[in-house]
């Protein structure tokens, strides 16, 4: 959270007497570099390791955007973030959450306490183009995306992923509610780099979760299996808005997640 709101892509203070909705701000520099990444996560995914994991391309591509000049020193940080989480630090950060959601005879199947699982939030905000139609432009305001993982098991996206699974949330906000689109879809694609597993899951309208006023909230579960999970959301958002509804591409955003 911390790197999310030192990020470039936040959304500014409006004045009392400007009432127009604010839109968020995007640093090119910035957005060059996260939009880089994610083709590499699709392609490692795609592409496996000789071990049938990860791909070291992806690791050595989250090196030379952290070493590509003139960047921010928060996107530093976030590429910083990915190396750690890919290598050692990782993987010593896998085994003591996994010992921390141990269950003993008796306990719920829903662990509480230390060994709860955690909301972990995307690396970043993302920007959806045009997603908030109106908004003085003639292909309507930009949104500002916020995306998060849940480990299972836990309640949380209804109906909630299972131990092993992983749960997906993706927020547009300031729209309306979110709507299913079959020729417009939004997807995350994660891979497991620990099991080696991969896949694509399409994210959803949820009908518990702001599906009648909004914003815009797409859900999915992804049976991923314990290990640490690296994702990308990316694709189109559908959102109804005052009686119309819009259609819109988002910046792709990646996630970093112990499940």
């Amino acid at each position: 959270m911390s790197i999310a709101a030192a990020m470039s892509l936040a959304v500014p203070a409006v004045a009392d007497a400007a009432p127009a909705p604010a839109k968020p701000k995007v640093d090119q520099r910035t957005l060059d570099s996260l939009g880089a990444f994610a083709p590499a996560i699709i392609g490692s995914v795609a592409t496996k390791g000789p071990d049938g994991k990860i791909n070291s391309q992806l690791l050595d591509q989250a090196k030379g955007l952290a070493a590509a000049p003139g960047l921010p020193p928060q996107t530093k940080a976030i590429w910083q973030s990915v190396i750690d989480f890919l290598g050692e630090p990782g993987r010593a950060a896998l085994v003591r959450e996994q010992k921390a959601a141990e269950r003993k005879p008796g306990d719920p199947e829903i662990p509480k306490g230390p060994g709860a699982p955690k909301i972990q939030e995307f690396l970043y905000p993302t920007i959806g183009f045009g997603c908030m139609p109106g908004n003085g432009s003639p292909n309507g305001g930009n949104s500002l995306g916020r995306a998060l993982l849940t480990a299972g098991p836990q309640q949380a996206p209804a109906p909630g992923p299972k131990r092993g699974e992983a749960g997906y949330v993706y927020t547009s906000l300031g729209t309306g509610p979110a709507i299913n689109n079959p020729q417009r879809k939004l997807w995350v694609t994660w891979l497991n780099i620990d099991n080696g597993r991969s896949g694509q899951v399409q994210l959803k309208r949820n009908a518990k979760i702001n599906a009648t006023d909004g914003p815009g909230t797409f859900t999915g579960i992804a049976k991923t299996g314990k290990g640490r999970v690296i994702s990308t959301i990316y694709g189109d958002v559908t959102t109804k808005n005052k009686g119309k509804i819009n259609s819109c591409g988002i910046v792709p955003t990646i996630g970093i997640g112990i499940i």
